[in-house]
């Protein structure tokens, strides 16, 4: 659990300084559970330059609760939470000075997004939370109010969490939640799943990922893995202490998850091949002919003209469904008129035109595109950005100018290693789906 904090206060010396806006939203690393917004008579002037700069001023704080007022309710929303603010060591010296005040040692773990955004997003030319927010495409309002700025760290964090491929913050908040004790009993565990797509991880009592996996149902999924009476089932059912989840709206981009955590994180439980996820390929041949012919091949080689298959039966399935959608010739299947060899009802430049037409419509070899997908919220749509062939990342948009922009998608993507299985992830779902939207993009964008 988080609570993501903003404070404004006064200014003024070192540790003399008051609090004159608080807000914070309890978040529970999927939605915001609870927030607490509030306007604070710090009993203390403000400084002249920080009302300039907040609007903030004495006269609007004057009827507003003083700090001892609102205490209990900040401690309540705050406990057994991660304390999480962009530089958060200010704000946790503002909130523990206020309480100590009062005579409480006010406690809390605490995450910087500063920190976090030089670990993840290193590139960006400065770290500050107004200028990530305007490079990352984060919609921001009422900068330098406690609202506005915690609405925009709390996107930032969410931003973060979806980069931290490796898993290190829900790791290291889980590993200090649980001490090594047992966590629920696996139906609570269950209970609090959401019946969504995306991609799940099992915990052992040191936080550590023993297991992770994608789904269209985390709920349905994880509570097979506890029914289930395989020898990897039992061996998950005894050590999970803990199961975190990130739903991604799009199972695409939960399978290219999955592959790309389970290869960087690789958890004792998965089986994470090294080799390649296909077995052949479909090839351009013209064997000493004019045509184009599409021929099964045993291969593990991603090369120019080339679609991989798990399998000679679902390469020719596919083979026997593009020879229908696209009217393929009889020669660019392999079969030829007996009496002379050649196809005669078409030119070998017709048929060869149909073969490429059906290629460039299930292949996303040389292209730079947008694949866009449902998001995890309502107003939100989830992209994969293609650049010329090769998936480089996935992410979260919520305005139609970031979708063009693809400085701006790269910047706010969770990048992936671009390899042949990945390639092979992508075209595969593209051939079984037809609802996910494609964005050509062009280095004018």
């Amino acid at each position: 659990m988080y609570a993501i904090l903003d404070i404004e206060s006064t200014g003024g010396k070192y540790n003399e300084e008051g609090i004159t806006e608080i807000a914070i939203h309890r978040f529970d690393g999927h939605q915001v559970v609870d927030k607490f917004i509030c306007l604070i008579n710090p009993e203390r002037e403000i400084q002249p330059f920080v009302a300039k700069l907040t609007g903030i001023n004495n006269k609007m704080l004057r009827s507003a609760p003083k700090f001892h007022e609102v205490a209990k309710r900040i401690v309540e929303i705050t406990e057994d939470a991660v304390l999480v603010a962009h530089n958060a060591q200010f704000d946790y010296r503002i909130l523990r000075t206020e309480f100590r005040r009062l005579g409480y040692d006010f406690q809390r773990k605490t995450l910087c997004t500063v920190d976090l955004s030089k670990q993840l997003i290193p590139e960006a030319e400065s770290h500050s939370l107004g200028k990530l927010a305007r490079s990352l495409g984060i919609p921001m309002s009422d900068r330098h109010r406690a609202n506005g700025d915690a609405l925009a760290t709390l996107k930032l964090f969410k931003l973060l969490l979806d980069k931290d491929s490796d898993k290190k913050i829900i790791t290291d908040v889980i590993r200090e939640e649980t001490h090594g004790e047992l966590s629920p009993n696996q139906l609570d565990m269950v209970f609090n799943l959401p019946s969504e797509t995306g991609v799940y991880y099992m915990h052992d009592k040191d936080g550590e990922i023993i297991f992770l996996g994608k789904t269209k149902d985390i709920k349905k999924r994880v509570n097979q893995h506890f029914t289930n009476v395989g020898k990897v089932a039992r061996k998950l059912q005894k050590e999970t202490k803990k199961v975190s989840y990130e739903t991604t709206g799009s199972e695409l981009i939960a399978i290219l998850k999955a592959y790309v955590e389970q290869k960087k994180n690789r958890p004792r439980y998965n089986h994470v091949s090294k080799k390649k996820l296909f077995t052949h390929t479909i090839d351009f041949n013209q064997n000493g002919t004019e045509f184009i012919i599409l021929e099964v091949e045993k291969n593990r080689l991603l090369k120019h003209k080339k679609m991989a298959f798990n399998g000679t039966e679902s390469a020719k399935n596919f083979i026997h469904k593009v020879a229908v959608e696209f009217d393929l010739c009889p020669s660019s299947v392999g079969i030829f008129n007996k009496s002379n060899g050649r196809q005669t009802e078409s030119t070998a430049f017709e048929c060869n035109q149909k073969v490429l037409s059906a290629f460039d419509k299930y292949s996303i070899q040389n292209k730079s595109i947008a694949l866009l997908d449902r998001g995890r919220a309502t107003g939100e749509q989830s992209f994969i950005l293609i650049k010329n062939g090769r998936p480089q990342g996935f992410g979260y948009v919520e305005l139609n100018h970031q979708i063009n922009n693809i400085p701006i998608l790269e910047s706010i993507m969770t990048p992936i290693q671009s390899d042949d299985n990945a390639i092979f992830i992508v075209e595969t779902y593209l051939r079984k789906n037809n609802r996910i939207k494609t964005i050509s993009l062009t280095p004018d964008h």
